[in-house]
């Protein structure tokens, strides 16, 4: 099956055969005939499972209809990135269309912004806060939006976004379709959707469960021996990109830089950064000039870099949702991926959880003569990583490194 089943305009397909799709994924089979048909629609699926194209493909073929030089189309996103991303999707599926779409968010220039939107737009992919700044300012002018698509809406109700969202939504009067898209559904979005949608169709593609080309294990460490573990992992792991997560923004840039005191190509992605510092992080891990990004939650979301072969749980994650969302970075595209988390006696609960998730035992590692003793009080383990080691390693002969942790991180 091809993309010649939906009758696109040619300028569309010659976006498509431009970017070399051929088959549409799951996603885009079932999402794109009820969207050209104008029907408001749920699509709950993962990231890298081609949602963008699935939205934005009958987006260009309906405003193809529309007048030029007015904003037909406004899809909200939670972060900078995902912005970014949609939009060159946008411009570079739509290339031939004449259709020019747009990327609103904070940390940039105000009036640059503001000449591009003079100079005509028909889609605007935007965060929240910089587009009710448009609003207010009467910069941007809704009144003539056809298609609203509200993406990575979990994402959008976990960063606090709902309350600006519901600005925005006012500010939309005429009649519309709307396009909603999650990986989990949560109460928030759930109230959401019966607010705002007129009978949707539900299109879900799979469960909401980690995809099946990433792989699970758990290190039992220290916290404090944590940066030492991930060092020597790292060297005895064979590589392409590596993102780590961290609960916090001090703890990523702290352990990036300590990273790269060891001689990795690493840099971190965190809340504190200007927009050209963390563009310029963006660009070095999607360039492969940087191997290993490390990351908070927040500052991730919308990385889409297909070379990713490892995440590393440097914190655990704090919900079973947000360990999907982190992991869904690698395995993606049909290549396969690990997924990495280190453990303390504090992550029982969770390592539990994900154990239920994923209705299997997660496999416990231990690094092959790396020093888990307490350096500081030159001791033995202390009573909390005996008790994690032995209620996860029961066999610790059969729980040293595998035979893929052997080659030298090319970093």
């Amino acid at each position: 099956m091809s993309f010649e089943i939906y009758n696109f305009h040619p300028s569309i397909m010659a976006g498509i055969q431009a970017l070399g799709y051929v088959t549409p994924t799951p996603i885009q089979l079932q999402s794109i005939p009820p969207i050209m048909q104008g029907r408001d629609l749920i699509g709950l699926a993962q990231t890298g499972t081609g949602k963008t194209a699935a939205f934005v493909l009958p987006i260009l073929q309906r405003l193809l209809r529309s007048p030029s030089g007015r904003v037909g189309a406004l899809i909200i996103s939670p972060t900078r990135e995902l912005a970014e991303q949609t939009c060159d999707t946008i411009n570079e599926l739509g290339s031939q269309t004449g259709l020019r779409g747009t990327a609103i968010y904070g940390g940039v220039s105000m009036p640059l912004q503001n000449q591009k939107l003079r100079n005509g737009i028909e889609i605007i992919v935007a965060c929240p806060g910089r587009l009710l700044d448009h609003l207010w300012q009467g910069t941007i002018d809704l009144s003539d939006v056809e298609v609203l698509v509200i993406d990575e809406a979990d994402r959008m109700f976990d960063m606090g976004f709902l309350p600006d969202v519901r600005s925005i939504l006012r500010c939309l009067t005429k009649p519309r379709q709307t396009l909603l898209f999650s990986a989990t559904m949560p109460a928030d979005v759930r109230r959401l959707v019966q607010q705002i949608l007129h009978d949707p169709v539900t299109v879900q593609i799979g469960r909401t469960l980690p995809a099946t080309t990433v792989s699970h294990a758990l290190y039992p460490v220290e916290q404090h021996l944590k940066t030492a573990l991930l060092t020597e992992l790292l060297r005895k792991t064979s590589t392409e990109s590596v993102l780590v997560f961290t609960r916090t923004k001090y703890r990523a840039e702290r352990v990036a830089l300590q990273l790269k005191r060891a001689g990795y190509r690493a840099t971190s992605l965190q809340g504190n950064l200007s927009q050209p510092q963390r563009q310029a992080a963006l660009d070095g891990f999607r360039t492969g000039s940087c191997k290993v990004l490390v990351a908070t939650d927040i500052a991730a979301r919308g990385i889409d870099v297909l070379s990713i072969s490892h995440v590393i749980n440097y914190d655990m994650p704090d919900s079973t949702d947000a360990y999907i969302h982190r992991i869904g970075r690698t395995g993606r595209v049909g290549k396969t991926g690990d997924a990495f988390t280190f453990v303390t006696n504090e992550d029982k609960d969770m390592v539990s959880a994900l154990e239920h998730l994923l209705n299997s035992p997660l496999q416990s590692r231990t690094l092959r003569d790396f020093d888990y003793r307490v350096h500081s009080l030159d001791s033995g383990p202390t009573h909390s990583t005996r008790k994690i080691r032995r209620r996860m390693v029961p066999n610790r002969q059969k729980s040293g490194t595998t035979s893929h942790l052997v080659q030298k991180c090319t970093s």
